[in-house]
């Protein structure tokens, strides 16, 4: 069969590049450590940059604003790339795509994970000119462990700040928490009930659950210390604007949690700013996630507030 067909340029290419690393670290036992992140973005056909030296589809180097994926996972560490196949339609949509590794529970304790987020931040607003980014504009977006740090970045609170890329904001101007565990002191409740209660129950110690490997230290003061990387603990008076995502089948972070965070936000007069949606049906990260109409709410989100 020989056809000829008529197509459309309208879709623009899209370029992945991998393993750029951000920041240099060290886990709990001091080793040396390089945090990396991947970025896609619409920038031109670049295996004909260089096989040629040109470019067919005809350069824009305008800056794009940026949206950070952070990964979940429980916080027990994730490929940065597993699941950012599902968030293409964000550089699609003409953002700069980031993704994240952050150091794991076995790797790091809070406030690591928050401070890794933050150097991510600064990273892409220092190399803004390298991934045509338009460092005014850059939001984050996270599923489950990652949901709870890209709240968390939301509230845009100052002390997580390292020396690397100093002098370049971490603040965002939006955020997308889809299923995040925003309270560990109400699934440390629940856990040590189950724990108490339940011997066939996951995990037998407080310290074992996520949130207990990821705070470290001792059961004694986990819920006191676990308030201060809580959002709905936290002054919500620089939060950007922010949606927020939960299925009301999630048996692992009820939906209650991001329920109660919405009420705070809205008690500290940022609704105009806040969308809650509660997804019928759909339990923790279940494929009513990644549905078009779904997609088109998360992408219509981000363009009012970065576009």
């Amino acid at each position: 069969m020989r056809k000829e067909l008529n197509t459309s340029r309208k879709r623009k290419s899209i370029n992945f590049i991998d393993n750029i690393v951000y920041s240099h670290q060290k886990d709990l036992q001091g080793n040396d450590m390089e945090l990396k992140m991947s970025i896609m973005l619409q920038n031109g056909n670049s295996e004909m940059r260089l096989a040629m030296g040109r470019d067919d589809e005809g350069e824009d180097k305008a800056p794009k604003p940026a949206i950070l994926w952070i990964p979940g996972g429980g916080y027990r560490g994730c490929d940065k790339n597993l699941m950012v196949a599902e968030m293409t339609f964000l550089a699609d949509a003409g953002y700069v795509l980031a993704s994240m590794y952050y150091r794991s529970s076995a790797e790091g304790h809070f406030p690591d994970q928050i401070i890794d987020v933050k150097t991510a931040i600064r990273f892409l607003r220092a190399h803004a000119d390298e991934y045509e980014i338009d460092p005014n504009r850059i939001g984050v977006i996270g599923r489950s462990a990652g949901g709870h740090l890209a709240a968390l970045a939301g509230c845009n609170r100052e002390g997580y700040d390292t020396e690397e890329w100093a002098g370049y904001s971490s603040e965002v101007q939006a955020c997308c928490d889809m299923f995040g565990p925003v309270d560990f002191v109400v699934l440390a409740d629940i856990n040590a009930e189950a724990i108490k209660n339940d011997p066939n129950f996951r995990w037998k110690d407080p310290m074992e659950t996520h949130e207990g490997a990821v705070m470290g230290g001792d059961a004694e003061t986990l819920r006191e210390r676990c308030k201060e990387f809580c959002p709905p603990y936290l002054p919500l008076d620089k939060l950007c604007p922010i949606q927020i995502l939960h299925g009301d089948h999630d048996k692992l972070v009820p939906w209650e949690i991001s329920e109660d965070f919405y009420n705070k936000i809205v008690a500290a007069g940022k609704e105009s700013t806040s969308d809650f949606y509660i997804l019928k049906g759909a339990g923790h990260g279940t494929k009513e996630f990644f549905q078009d109409e779904i997609k088109d709410l998360i992408r219509g989100f981000f363009d009012k507030y970065l576009k």
